[in-house]
């Protein structure tokens, strides 16, 4: 045999062993519930996992579409796959129940961000919901001490983060005279979260306060009332930490928003499945819940928090 044709076979026995060896390493998944920039952090905490990981093959995940059926058809390809343990953020937590436990019968799955408490997920590692939405009502709180009529803005109206921040919002204005008069869903369609806006703007002349519930709700709403020239003259409490929002917080044209450690989830959430896959189970709690939890921006930290942000995400 030529030294050539030994060379050759050479190197393809070690890129099938190289194939191989990848296959191999157990598969840890983090599914999203919509293609959003909010998510780019837990994607950078992924990466940071990954390379503290180096046993297993780490993957980051969204949907076609912002759809629980998508979302369910992803899980299954992902099993069908040989993905090892799951984790992912629910679009509808009260009517994915019966897929979720099918997942769950297969492999670890575990929640983060939407909960979805009625399934058989082994954990949920996120923000607790119900306390973000109370500090954003204790915020239009000291911003509205008058009261007002405020119209709130969301993604998924059924998911568990939406309804659970709605009614810890409604929890701390009640009794300080402003009433959450309603909030309107988009479904994740960004030109639709505009226009929700909008309307409201052109039909409902008594509204004098906004809450965005979503990541990419407070830029539409700071875009909409730019555009009407109403930036100052609406009070505004968001969520999350998209450029805009901050730079509408630094500019005090938003009174604060409302930040959840997405870094944290998918940093310490794949190292809880990794520990889960080899048998540690002291990272999970009596109750199931992990609570990261969330913190008032405003405009005498925000500088120093999107320092830290840019630190996290490479610039």
């Amino acid at each position: 045999m030529s030294d050539k044709r030994i060379l050759g076979l050479a190197i393809a026995c070690a890129a099938i062993a190289g194939s191989a060896g990848a296959q191999d390493k157990p598969q840890l998944a983090f599914v999203v519930n919509a293609a959003s920039d909010f998510w780019k952090l837990a994607e950078a905490g992924v990466a940071a996992a990954q390379a503290e990981l180096p046993g297993y093959d780490l993957q980051f995940r969204y949907p076609a579409q912002g759809t629980a059926a998508l979302q369910n058809a992803l899980m299954d390809d992902l099993v069908a796959a040989g993905t090892d343990a799951i984790m992912i953020s629910s679009v509808d937590p009260k009517n994915s129940t019966e897929a979720f436990n099918r997942i769950a019968a297969q492999v670890p799955l575990f929640t983060t961000d939407s909960d979805a408490p009625q399934s058989n997920r082994i954990a949920y590692i996120g923000s607790s919901n119900t306390l973000a939405g109370k500090q954003a009502g204790e915020e239009m709180v000291k911003a509205l001490p008058d009261g007002g009529k405020c119209m709130g803005f969301v993604g998924f109206l059924d998911a568990d983060n939406a309804r659970e921040r709605i009614a810890g919002f409604r929890e701390a204005v009640e009794g300080h005279g402003i009433e959450l008069v309603d909030v309107r869903g988009d479904d994740v369609d960004f030109a639709r979260a505009r226009s929700n806006v909008d309307d409201v703007l052109a039909a409902n002349p008594e509204i004098t306060c906004m809450v965005g519930f979503y990541s990419y709700n407070p830029p539409k709403i700071y875009e909409a009332l730019q555009a009407a020239g109403k930036l100052g003259e609406i009070t505004v409490v968001a969520f999350d930490e998209d450029p805009i929002t901050l730079g509408a917080v630094r500019e005090g044209s938003f009174v604060s928003t409302i930040v959840q450690d997405p870094y944290q989830w998918g940093y310490a959430g794949m190292k809880l499945m990794a520990a889960y896959l080899e048998g540690d189970r002291s990272g999970i709690p009596a109750d199931g819940l992990i609570i990261v939890p969330t913190k008032v921006i405003d405009k005498g930290n925000v500088d120093a928090f999107e320092a830290e942000l840019k630190a996290r995400i490479g610039g």
